[in-house]
């Protein structure tokens, strides 16, 4: 039963959160204005620029900031305990993460879309668009090395979801070439397209597709197929595949969501899940080689409580669609207030759904439920001790294993519905997979906007162009992703596809670093208006805080720092992430003083209007 209370009160919370925390920010402090004029209308160019409806933006955005962060940070910290983590991503949410992802989007939306590294230059410092720009640049690098081996893994991992993956995109485009260019309804095609993808997870439980091995992995293949995928994602216009197969995705979720939500609320009632019976509240004992919960609960657990890519997505892609500036706050606080229960779904799933019963994969790809020696299923603190051992090495719970600890609970949820299990597996690998693979596809964007910024501020002529910019983000991603990983201890070696994983532990710090200076944009826009700034100020200095402790603790902490390990790539890259950061604080104490009530330098006139229509709502 407490398994339920604890998700009724947390999704209450978040909706009472909505319609009074948010609903005063969007009224009484950005005061929001249905009648001002936003980017997709002054520079629409049907490109990056179009006019969106409020309910297919909001797809695009929630699916774009939830990816995996809010499925594998919560089932990491789980081994904390589940409460530190529902705290954090409760709270965290509302009062640090929306704001976060709302400030981002209003300012951009009120400076012609430009993202929140250009919008620093004029905000508080003109080398602060460089800095945080660099800043970007290396965390948007890791992140598309990241998500390309995610999604890699878990075709891998789980060959049924792949069918279902691929088979959204034609479906996509069709639907927007019917929408945007025809002039068709989106109701009707898109509930077509949902039932399409809903019986290709069922074919593709039937038809799992594998691919052969590449220098020793078949995640090799797969991370090269998804990179080339990324390249034609983001050089089309947006309404031909980002938008709808983005409005698709969010309906595939909202329904695997809601099936989740559905089961975990039987298994609840009938007591099948039993939060308190499966794992520790709070954890007397960390797996071997743990960091500390302070500070490293706040940067394992990033999408779901607060994460600063998702400044990205609504200052890069979400602001140059929004037609309505009204639209902001359902777009950017309600999405993230959505994250948010993702995450609560996630840490119930790796905690009472996986006590529910541990299951095994058979060599023909089926599911039986695991049993001990003495022929019992395991179930309770068995089964959750049986995937979360205290006794084992932080670094040995790997990618599958994260993954797994949410597939495997999800679906003991959805098998309380009367699902069969491996329909179930399906239904939440697809789950994952598309989240994934809305993010990367996103970045891939948003990489190549940083790449060409970069290359008009230092005169890079061949980066300003998008086609290059975009294969250059590809290509270096790529690289990153499918180089090896360190030796094992005993001298083996890696194979190819485990260096983006290798370079994961400079995401979380960098990751948060990021949102903390995020915030810093908005407060400095909201104190030269005089307006209040203690709601962004509080959260801003938290995230400041907090990564900067827990990346100083990688670098330093004399038994598994990068210095005394002699880790020099990822020292090299923390300590130059660690100065660029430290760097904008330093610029933004000294342009404090002089900012306050002082606006700051206009933005030049737009140029004559062309000739598009900017106000017919054509588009998705």
């Amino acid at each position: 039963m407490l398994t339920l209370l604890i998700a009724a009160g947390s999704f209450l919370g978040f909706i009472v959160a909505y319609h009074t925390y948010g609903r005063w920010l969007g009224t009484k402090v950005f005061g929001l204005d249905e009648a001002a004029e936003v980017p997709s209308q002054q520079l629409r160019d049907d490109v990056d620029y179009v006019p969106t409806r409020k309910q297919v933006i909001f797809g695009h955005h929630f699916t774009s900031i939830a990816g995996t962060g809010p499925i594998v940070g919560p089932a990491i910290a789980v081994f904390w305990g589940w409460l530190p983590a529902l705290l954090w991503v409760v709270f965290g949410s509302i009062f640090i993460g929306a704001v976060h992802d709302f400030g981002a989007l209003v300012v951009s939306l009120r400076n012609r879309g430009q993202t929140v590294g250009e919008i620093a230059g004029r905000m508080i410092a003109p080398r602060a668009k460089i800095l945080f720009l660099l800043v970007l640049f290396f965390a948007l690098t890791v992140v598309l090395a990241i998500f390309g081996l995610v999604i890699a893994s878990i075709f891998k991992l789980y060959p049924e979801s792949v069918l279902s993956v691929w088979i959204a995109m034609p479906v996509a485009v069709a639907i927007g070439f019917w929408v945007f260019r025809f002039g068709g309804g989106l109701l009707g095609p898109s509930l077509i397209a949902l039932g399409i993808l809903y019986g290709a997870i069922y074919l593709g439980t039937l038809y799992p597709v594998t691919l052969p091995e590449l220098w020793g992995n078949p995640i090799v293949i797969w991370t090269a197929i998804l990179f080339v995928y990324c390249f034609l994602a983001s050089v089309l216009p947006v309404w031909v595949l980002l938008q709808p197969r983005d409005y698709i995705n969010s309906h595939q979720l909202i329904v695997a969501l809601s099936l989740l939500v559905g089961g975990m609320f039987v298994a609840g009632l009938t007591g099948e899940a039993d939060l308190t019976g499966s794992a520790p509240a709070i954890a007397e004992k960390a797996p071997i080689g743990a960091p500390p919960i302070w500070p490293f609960l706040f940067i394992t657990i990033a999408c779901g409580a607060v994460s600063g890519f998702h400044c990205l997505v609504s200052s890069g892609t979400s602001s140059k669609q929004v037609a309505n500036e009204r639209d902001a706050q359902y777009v950017a606080y309600g999405a993230m207030l959505l994250e948010g229960a993702l995450a609560v779904i996630v840490i119930l799933a790796c905690c009472a759904g996986v006590g529910m019963g541990k299951f095994t994969r058979q060599e023909n790809g089926s599911y039986v439920a695991a049993v001990d020696d003495a022929g019992e299923q395991l179930a309770g603190q068995a089964a959750w001790i049986a995937r979360y051992n205290p006794e084992s090495s932080w670094s040995e719970f790997g990618l599958g294993a994260k993954v797994g600890a949410f597939v495997e609970g999800g679906a003991n949820f959805l098998s309380a519905l009367g699902l069969p299990l491996q329909l179930s597996i399906a239904i939440i690998a697809v789950l994952v997979a598309c989240f994934a693979a809305t993010t990367l596809d996103t970045a891939t964007r948003l990489q190549r906007y940083v790449v060409q910024e970069l290359a008009a501020d230092f005169g890079i002529k061949p980066l300003m162009n998008k086609y290059i910019a975009t294969a250059f983000a590809v290509a270096l991603a790529l690289m990153l992703a499918l180089m090896r990983g360190p030796a094992l201890a005993d001298g083996t070696l890696r194979p190819h596809g485990t260096g983006g994983l290798y370079l994961w532990p400079l995401f979380g710090a960098t990751n948060q670093l990021l949102a903390g200076l995020a915030l810093m944009v908005t407060v400095f826009y909201l104190y030269r208006r005089n307006k209040p700034i203690w709601f962004a100020l509080v959260p801003m200095l938290v995230m400041i805080v907090m990564p900067l402790w827990a990346l100083s603790w990688q670098i330093f902490n004399p038994e598994t720092g990068w210095w005394p390990k002699g880790n020099y790539l990822l020292l090299s890259i923390g300590v130059t992430a660690l100065l660029l950061q430290f760097w904008m604080i330093v610029e933004a104490v000294i342009a404090w003083p002089r900012a306050r009530g002082i606006l700051e330098e206009a933005l030049p006139p737009l140029p004559p209007a062309g000739t598009g229509d900017l106000v017919s709502g054509r588009s998705c």
